[in-house]
Order: structure tokens, then C-alpha cells, then sequence
């Protein structure tokens, strides 16, 4: 995993994220840019959890920030049994060349206990390698 991303565990559900600058859907001369970023959600633990919702604060450089949350991701709501991933990419647009971002996973696992997976910061900013991978 490359500097810069989040590699975070919590109660056996350990996020990783990796984002980059989409340069062909930026604009720097009209202060617009747009960074992609691919998240694996693997179950490590030994029970099976789903994915409620998710929650990021995206603060620009100039320390504007926005809060998002809702219900699942991209549509989904993935039900991981132990030794399960899901992975999915997203974009988030930004006024400035560079940010970051940070939140949580809500999961529920049977007995309808709910947690918070941490999503670790990470940096939205110009990169020069893809997000291929998050190993």
C-alpha cells in the first residue's frame, strides 16, 4: 500500500482505500478537480457483517469541509461472511488540487449490533501511480 492511503481494522472488518486525480475530468484552470478512489472492504473477523451505511468528511486545502452519508455504497448493501470482500470505486469533485477524506462504515452483524468501521484519512492529490491495487 502506497503512502497516503488507509489501511484501517476494526472488529475484524478492515478497510482500504486508495484515491488519484482524474485528470481528464479536471479543470485546474477553473479551480475544478475530480479524484476517483477504490475501497476494499474485507470481513477478517469471524462473523458475518453488512454494510448499512457510510459517512466521509472531505476537507479541501483550504479546510473547507463537506459532510456525505447515506445509506450503502454505490447501491449496495454488501453482507460479508468471514473471509469476504467487496470492493467498489466512487469520485469525489474538489475546489482545490488537493484534500482529504476520512469516515466510517455503520455494520450490523446478527443480534442487530451495529458498529463503526474506521475509514482512515487519506489524500486526495495528484498521484503518479493508478489505483490498480490495494494490496
Amino acid at each position: 500500500m502506497q503512502s497516503g492511503h488507509s489501511n484501517e481494522l476494526t472488529e475484524g472488518i478492515r478497510v482500504r482505500v486508495a484515491a488519484q486525480l482524474l485528470p481528464e475530468r479536471s479543470s485546474p484552470e477553473l479551480g475544478q478537480y475530480f479524484f476517483v478512489y477504490r475501497v476494499r472492504i474485507s470481513n477478517e473477523g469471524k462473523h458475518p457483517a453488512k454494510l448499512l451505511s457510510r459517512y466521509w468528511l472531505i476537507t479541501d486545502a483550504d479546510g473547507k469541509t463537506e459532510e456525505v452519508e447515506g445509506p450503502g455504497v454505490v447501491g449496495d448493501f454488501p453482507y460479508l461472511q468471514a473471509g469476504e470482500s467487496y470492493e467498489y470505486m466512487s469520485g469525489c469533485p474538489l475546489g482545490t488540487e488537493w484534500g482529504t477524506m476520512e469516515g466510517y462504515f455503520v455494520f450490523q452483524r446478527e443480534g442487530n449490533q451495529r458498529f463503526q468501521a474506521k475509514v482512515g484519512r487519506f489524500f486526495l492529490a495528484r498521484t503518479t501511480a493508478p489505483i490498480t491495487s490495494l494490496d
